[in-house]
């Protein structure tokens, strides 16, 4: 005689599994912030490696990031330094740029940093504000350089 399989308990494993997934547990890559997902899964260590390859990172990000990468104008960049981010210590860089817009004119350029963890770039934020007071910039002629 065959065994008659309840029609409940598949619906409250699949339930206890979504609730899962909502609570946000250590699996989530949440930011910092609780702004979006983080590109890198985070230790959540202080002792933060400096990132060597900031500049090739940032340039590779920006390729994709932007509508038309080519002809930015105004690109400055900071030295990463450490700063306090969202409760923890990581690398941050700041640069400045305007970018072509879809109509071929071009916005002043605005500030945004690029945060790294565990010595990658991790994500850019749009407006830097406090997190980039300070900083002292120096030329990135690489980012006028862009091609599509």
């Amino acid at each position: 005689m065959g065994k008659r399989i309840s029609g409940w308990w598949p619906a409250a494993a699949l339930a206890l599994l979504l609730a899962g997934c909502a609570s946000g547990g250590p699996a989530a890559f949440v930011s910092e912030d609780n702004r979006g997902i983080a590109y890198t899964g985070d230790r959540g260590v202080d002792s933060q490696p400096f990132p060597a390859n900031y500049r090739g990172e940032i340039l590779a990000y920006l390729r994709t990031y932007l509508n038309n990468p080519a002809g930015v104008r105004e690109g400055v960049m900071a030295e990463p330094v450490q700063r306090t981010v969202g409760g923890r210590l990581r690398y941050v860089s700041c640069l400045r740029y305007a970018a072509r817009e879809s109509d071929g004119s071009y916005r002043p350029a605005r500030e945004r940093a690029a945060i790294y963890v565990d010595g990658r770039f991790d994500r850019l934020v749009e407006d830097a504000g406090e997190l980039c007071a300070g900083s002292s910039y120096a030329p990135f002629p690489e980012l006028a350089s862009l091609t599509r």
